[in-house]
């Protein structure tokens, strides 16, 4: 009997997919189209259900969802005891663990009585986005309820997910030390320096300011949008070497609990790039190009411009010169408006809430174009050691905050040009035996020898200059003979 019944029931099924390909071969597909969107829309009236979708990126958007990321950490803290699959990820010390749904995975919610289903799901494209670096997957989450509970879960419980998907983002934020390397996108690492306004070693007027300033930036969105500028702002470090301009960001990052991206430009390619490595950066953070004296042609070499070009032309014309040429022409081509409309351009519009930071060693050497205020807003001078600057080491190194020693190293300190890293240096003591006193009498053993191989050097310097001066008089009344003997 069952055989019968089952025989029948393949005929009818086999008799039903004769009939639907005639139907689709001898009737127009427009027809086909109607009638399988009338069919949809019958089965959606008898189906109680409602799905909402929030793809990982929008239409046209090059950054990852705000609400996608907020129900991505909502789900992992809240459903991810309910999936059967899913994703481990190391955050904060790199010993907590947080799991997350997998991909096609789907979890329950409840939130006042009402069920909601959650799915992860992704999408294959074909089709790749000129300003991202994916693989052609899109991902998406899916969102079931009841339609009768379609207006408590859009107006409230949507809100409640965002609200508590974005508080811990925040509390379980990693601040990253970001590196474009030689890609067009960016890799991390977790950002774990020490280094705090506190321990910072410099003049206290000089670092209060520099306090009040970065405090003021944080607190003024409104500001920023009531005057019609991007909410950024530019600071430029300059000084010696081993004055602490990497020290001063590393602190900046750490008072403001900001990320970093270490930009570096001769790694990138073209104009086109740096676009696309700025679109990749978040708010809360700040961009820092170090040595910019020594990042691609940007030190001021404009005016020499015409006469590069010129000769370019010259060489244009001569085939084995050209050949010679382009094999060169391999590294960076970005360019200083490039990096000009990265800083305040329209480009540089993208984000909020960044500060961008040049540090340079040769501040003559930069094209005043670059360094502008409105560009570099607040021009800050890490100089040589001077004897505040040497108080804050002394407490940070020997837990001192006076000596009689004090007195003459603020002497030599005065007569000697020593930067902070290397006063920092001989106080760190060296061995076990050593203390604060040995400490202070080796720096001040090394002032005094800084000193007198400076005034050394100085003598030298006159003696040589001397000379040269001696020899011009010499040459001069030389021509001046052979010119009466003429």
């Amino acid at each position: 009997m069952i055989m019968k019944d089952v025989t029948q029931l393949g005929s009818v099924m086999a008799g039903f997919m004769f009939m639907w390909a005639i139907f689709q071969q001898w009737f127009p597909e427009e027809l086909g189209n109607h009638i399988q969107n009338y069919f949809r829309r019958l089965g959606s009236y008898f189906y109680p259900y409602i799905t909402i979708t929030f793809p990982e990126y929008q239409s046209g958007e090059f950054k990852r969802s705000k609400a996608y990321i907020a129900i991505e950490r909502y789900l992992a803290i809240n459903s991810s005891d309910r999936a059967k699959k899913l994703k481990a990820n190391v955050i904060k010390d790199g010993k907590s663990v947080v799991l997350s749904m997998d991909d096609y995975e789907e979890v329950t919610d409840e939130f006042e009585g009402i069920k909601i289903w959650w799915s992860s799901s992704i999408t294959i494209s074909q089709q790749r986005s000129l300003f991202t670096n994916d693989d052609g997957e899109k991902r998406s989450y899916k969102l079931t309820c009841h339609r009768k509970h379609k207006e408590i879960i859009t107006k409230v419980y949507l809100h409640h997910v965002l609200d508590e998907g974005k508080a811990i983002v925040m509390k379980s934020r990693q601040r990253k030390l970001y590196t474009n390397g030689n890609m067009t996108s960016w890799s991390h690492i977790i950002f774990e320096h020490p280094s705090t306004f506190d321990t910072l070693a410099m003049n206290p007027e000089k670092k209060k300011d520099i306090l009040d300033d970065l405090m003021t930036f944080i607190k003024s969105k409104d500001y920023y949008k009531k005057v019609g500028r991007s909410w950024k702002r530019g600071y430029l470090l300059y000084g010696p070497p081993g004055t602490g301009k990497s020290s001063m960001i590393a602190a900046m990052a750490n008072l403001l609990d900001y990320d970093i991206y270490d930009l570096e430009l001769t790694s990138v390619s073209n104009n086109t790039d740096l676009k696309k490595l700025l679109i990749g950066t978040t708010s809360k953070s700040i961009i820092v190009i170090e040595d910019i004296d020594c990042s691609l042609d940007l030190t001021g070499q404009r005016k020499k411009k015409k006469e590069k070009e010129k000769k370019e032309k010259e060489k244009e014309k001569n085939p084995v010169q050209k050949k010679e040429k382009d094999k060169k022409i391999k590294g960076s081509e970005v360019t200083l408006s490039g990096l000009l409309n990265f800083i305040d351009g329209l480009w540089s519009a993208c984000g909020s809430e960044r500060l961008i930071v040049f540090t340079t060693n040769h501040l003559e050497k930069l094209d005043p174009a670059l360094i502008r205020r409105g560009r570099m807003d607040k021009h800050i001078e890490l100089s040589f050691c001077c004897f505040e600057t040497f108080k804050v080491l002394a407490k940070n190194y020997l837990d001192l905050e006076s000596h009689d020693l004090f007195s003459p190293i603020s002497r030599l300190l005065e007569e000697t040009n020593m930067s902070p890293a290397d006063v920092a240096e001989n106080l760190m003591p060296k061995s076990s035996q050593e203390n604060a006193e040995s400490c202070l009498n080796h720096l001040i053993k090394v002032l005094t020898n800084s000193k007198e191989e400076a005034r050394l050097k100085a003598v030298e310097d006159s003696r040589v200059k001397a000379s040269q001066s001696e020899s011009s008089v010499v040459e001069s009344s030389d021509e001046e003979s052979s010119d009466g003997e003429g």
